[in-house]
């Protein structure tokens, strides 16, 4: 079993993108929630179902999930048991820091992976069981990489 959890699509339209899943693949969708963090107001939603889940994200101009340009494929989503060590991980791997919700009080960060054109997300372990409460109610405790495992 893998700590990956979700594929992420960053995107201008969030319904349209939904009615298209549903459309084309027959996915299921959790209710839209609309956040902020920083100064960027966006709005988020996830497919039912269970792991691995499909994550859309609608950010403004400037953002994290900036689609402006267009609809992207933005990430994969990692639990980590320790997004810190983690993150300092992938960085000596050579994998860079893109952005790090962590100084806005949020326990994830996006590492850039040049080589698939997208990004890595981790995420910490500890806020698992808020998503699950969210986003999938009824759901299992998914695993986490172990970043002391590592070391």
């Amino acid at each position: 079993m893998t700590a990956f959890y979700h594929v992420c699509f960053a995107v201008p339209d969030l319904e349209r993108a939904m009615l298209d899943f549903t459309r084309s693949a027959g996915v299921e969708w959790s209710d839209p929630l609309s956040d902020r963090l920083g100064e960027w107001d966006y709005r988020i939603v996830f497919t039912t179902g269970g792991p691995p889940f499909i994550e859309l994200i609608e950010g403004p101009p400037g953002s994290p999930w900036d689609a402006s340009a267009g609809a992207r494929f933005d990430h994969l989503g990692f639990w980590s048991s320790d997004v810190r060590q983690g993150s300092r991980r992938l960085e000596e791997a050579g994998l860079p820091v893109d952005f790090s919700g962590c100084p806005h009080g949020r326990p994830f960060v996006y590492h850039r992976v040049d080589s698939i054109g997208a990004r890595v997300e981790l995420v910490d372990a500890g806020r698992q069981a808020a998503f699950l409460g969210r986003w999938h109610p009824d759901g299992e405790a998914m695993p986490a990489i172990d970043e002391t495992a590592r070391e």
